[in-house]
């Protein structure tokens, strides 16, 4: 599945709800879901900064496509990086650098978040970015 796939998908599964709480919740449920990070990779070096919740982000290359795991310490903020997860792992260094993350606006994302959870939004995808862009040389 490619990036924009994957990303229609995500639009598709908000799409079935209109009302915000019921979009809250199914960031809570995709949280609930995510697998769970090995305490080895919650350490400051995989922390993201700018995130008001604690989050930690690990990527690892296999077979030339980068692969996330993640946790964080909030409910809302996990679903948040569940579904950068959806989207992006299991893609190339470059695919991921050339995304247009188009799904976070239309699902509505960006404009239902608190201002310090929105920074924390970009916080996560500039990070997994600069994974991206690492493993890219």
């Amino acid at each position: 599945m490619t990036i924009n796939e994957a990303q229609d998908e995500v639009i598709e599964q908000f799409d079935e709800f209109t009302d915000w709480m019921d979009k809250y919740q199914m960031l809570i449920d995709l949280g609930n879901e995510l697998q769970p990070l090995d305490e080895q990779y919650k350490n400051d070096s995989n922390l993201i900064d700018g995130c008001q919740s604690r989050v930690w982000i690990q990527c690892d290359m296999k077979d030339g496509l980068l692969c996330f795991t993640a946790d964080s310490d909030a409910l809302i903020v996990k679903g948040i990086i569940a579904l950068l997860i959806q989207v992006l792992s299991g893609h190339t260094a470059q695919e991921i650098l050339d995304a247009d993350l188009y799904f976070i606006d239309r699902i509505g994302l960006r404009e239902h978040l608190s201002p310090t959870r929105s920074n924390g939004l970009l916080a996560m995808v500039k990070r997994i970015k600069a994974y991206a862009l690492v493993y890219n040389q």
